[in-house]
């Protein structure tokens, strides 16, 4: 996948300023990683002259498949040949409109502080991609990029087999588009026309595609005679972000006729309310996920196992219903951050008779943690190492056998959705491992069926169609029968791995919260 910026210049303003309004270096080759591949950058030609920056995208198309849970390019219209043989891999799509986000962020922006002034001036360009996909053939491809200021729009189709010319055109062709514009301007064009052209995109079209187009069409796409086409295959014809979509773009376009700010044509509603529905946290959805499971469960004395910094817990504090809640980590630093966001030093005492921060490793029984009604592992549960595992389930489900344990994690199917996540890539980089749906599902339903528990399994997040929701979690309800632990469980982990003991000391009450502060 290819893409090359050129232009031209004088000794007094050299065509070399490209590298500086794009922030890279002509005399380096750069390369970096992308959400599907590897993108580099080089420069074929540098002179005053002349100045060509070039991107090469190269795309794994098995990771990509892989990636996508044997669905093409995430469920796209076509793959050319196969699921393993297509055209991904160099076919201008949105894999290179996301790589373009990731390498030139500061020149799609117009951001350049070492030439502020040339980089809100047009430039003689060039640009030049060699395969493009359009469905629609040049006659489109000329439609949409006419009326951007481009002097020459030069596309021609490629055939399918220059040996058999009776075959045909392919739908791909060879663009070359010339005329002064800014930098930026251009670069804006190719992010939106390129998935445009392709009918496609690579990833889920969420709502915030709604916010990247009208930022990326800003000045050019609300009066643009394509107008509909373009947002419509951008959205990837989901309805209502059209709908929104064209609204929005109706507004600039009212504002632009009236010479007036859009803020002051979209009056309609006291800017002192805020009605727009804003899109909710991950972090959020799964709290809201974990406190209705724990009260569908009617749970009253609960442990926050893995609490870090204590979000979990300061959710539980503020609901009556829980008369007891304790906190767990292992990180005496988190615990601390923990007792400043709980306000522990200043809270009233029966207030802080409801809530008590433990440090202790998840990997070890404990006798105080015993008796609870309920137990939460947040996102603990890929912080371990996988051979670690049987310890941990055998500490919690075999030791402190609490009548619930809820468990999420992150879906690692759900991962391809994440655009900037890099292909490969974890969420975070202290997981040691990420889990899709069945995986987590297998390991569930051995350690409810070793420990005596049933277990429910409940999506938190918008769940993808293709690839499920992106954190997982598992509702383990312990069994009337299991009042005692599996037979060859009873001093050791299910599958015979020693558990370390502990006394349980190590609370961290008012008092030793102050001590903490002061160290």
């Amino acid at each position: 996948m290819f893409l090359t910026i050129g232009t031209t210049g004088t000794p007094e303003r050299p065509a070399t300023d490209l590298g500086f309004l794009l922030h890279k270096h002509p005399d380096k080759a750069q390369t970096f990683s992308t959400s599907h591949g590897t993108a580099h950058v080089f420069y074929p030609e540098a002179s005053a002259e002349r100045c060509t920056a070039a991107l090469l995208l190269e795309v794994d198309p098995v990771a990509l498949v892989r990636r996508g849970k044997g669905k093409g390019r995430g469920g796209a219209p076509d793959a050319a040949l196969a699921q393993y043989v297509n055209d991904r891999p160099y076919a201008a799509s949105s894999l290179l409109s996301v790589a373009m986000t990731t390498v030139f962020k500061s020149a799609l922006n117009g951001v350049c502080r070492a030439m502020p002034e040339r980089a809100e001036e047009p430039l003689p360009l060039r640009i030049e991609v060699p395969a493009l996909p359009a469905r629609g053939g040049a006659e489109l491809v000329r439609k949409l990029f006419a009326p951007l200021g481009w002097t020459a729009v030069d596309a021609v189709a490629v055939p399918l087999d220059e040996r058999f010319p009776q075959w045909g055109d392919s739908r791909y062709v060879r663009l070359v588009l010339e005329g002064e514009l800014r930098l930026a301007d251009a670069l804006r064009q190719l992010y939106v026309l390129l998935p445009v052209l392709d009918d496609a995109k690579h990833y889920w079209v969420a709502p915030d595609e709604v916010d990247k187009l009208l930022r990326a069409g800003e000045g050019w796409l609300a009066g643009h005679p394509e107008q509909k086409l373009i947002t419509s295959r951008y959205l990837s014809r989901r309805w209502g972000l059209t709908r929104q979509a064209m609204e929005r773009l109706e507004l600039v376009r009212l504002a632009e006729t009236d010479d007036l700010e859009v803020e002051s044509v979209d009056n309609a509603v006291d800017e002192t309310t805020d009605t727009e529905e804003k899109p909710v946290p991950l972090a959020e959805q799964r709290r809201q996920a974990i406190l209705e499971a724990l009260r569908a469960a009617g749970a009253s004395r609960v442990l926050d196992l893995g609490c870090g910094q204590g979000q979990l817990t300061q959710a539980l504090l503020k609901d009556v219903r829980y008369t007891e809640i304790v906190g767990v980590d292992v990180s005496m630093r988190a615990l601390t951050v923990a007792a400043r966001r709980l306000k522990l030093d200043r809270m009233g005492e029966r207030q802080a008779a409801r809530v008590t921060l433990r440090q202790g490793a998840l990997t070890y029984t404990d006798k105080q943690l015993k008796g609870y009604d309920a137990a939460v592992l947040s996102e603990v549960i890929e912080h371990l190492d996988l051979p670690r595992l049987p310890a941990l389930e055998y500490a919690v489900f075999g030791s402190a056998r609490p009548g619930t344990v809820l468990v999420t994690t992150p879906n690692v199917e759900y991962n391809v959705r994440w655009e900037t996540l890099p292909a490969g890539h974890v969420r975070h980089g202290d997981h040691r491992f990420e889990w899709t749906r069945a995986e987590f599902g297998d390991w569930a339903r051995r350690v409810a069926a070793r420990h005596g528990y049933t277990v429910a399994f409940v999506p938190v997040g918008p769940e993808d169609p293709e690839v499920g929701p992106p954190t997982q979690m598992a509702v383990f309800t312990r069994g009337t029968a299991a009042g005692v632990p599996p037979e060859g469980t009873a001093n050791g982990t299910a599958d015979g791995t020693a558990a370390g003991t502990t006394d349980g000391s190590g609370s961290m009450d008012r008092t030793t919260t102050k001590e903490a502060k002061a160290a």
